[in-house]
């Protein structure tokens, strides 16, 4: 087992042919390699650009290190490689690969976000902004199947509302019990569209 005064592990039992030597001495590592494909997915949908744009910004100009835009994609990416708590920011702020998806030289550039400024961040968002957000993510939506169908005309869009029970463990915050699933969790919505018969 690795720990901080081994840098290195070798493996030299039958499993391998030769062998195998396991160096945990980078410098500059992440472990989040799929935000790669989720920065060049959002740079062809514009996703993050799309909801950064319904936010208005409010903070004073001179006192800004982090741009809205940044912020935003910052908690998407989070959220999606399974960083959901703002907490997560202090582990992430200076991976060279999220610093990347926030277009930031991933060795010299500035740290992304701390957890305050996060949790600021998503407590200033206002029901109308959410609202804004909501339909230029709708109207992202429906952009990209109108060119995946090109001509083909669309005559039902069926949008299916599922709950997924997601187990949470201690104390978190607006987890609840639940006697259908005899756990403790959150239960996010997720919304699935079809588009006339396809299923």
């Amino acid at each position: 087992m690795a720990t901080a005064c081994i840098a290195q592990l070798t493996f030299g039992d039958q499993t391998f042919l030769k062998p195998v030597t396991v160096a945990f001495d980078q410098e500059y590592a992440s472990a989040d390699g799929g935000l790669l494909l989720l920065k060049a997915l959002d740079a062809r949908l514009g996703l993050t650009r799309t909801l950064a744009g319904g936010l208005r910004d409010g903070r004073q100009p001179g006192k800004i290190q982090h741009s809205v835009l940044d912020l935003v994609r910052q908690r998407v990416f989070g959220v999606a490689l399974g960083y959901a708590d703002c907490n997560d920011a202090a582990r992430v702020a200076d991976d060279p690969l999220h610093k990347l998806a926030v277009d930031r030289d991933p060795l010299t550039g500035a740290a992304l976000g701390s957890q305050p400024t996060l949790s600021r961040f998503e407590n200033a968002i206002s029901r109308p902004a959410l609202g804004r957000m909501l339909h230029g993510v709708a109207d992202t939506v429906i952009a990209l199947h109108r060119r995946r169908l090109g001509r083909r005309r669309v005559r039902r869009i069926t949008i299916d509302l599922d709950p997924t029970e997601d187990p949470t463990h201690g104390q978190q915050e607006l987890s609840f019990f639940s006697g259908h699933y005899g756990s403790w969790h959150y239960l996010p919505l997720l919304a699935t569209l079809t588009f006339n018969t396809e299923s």
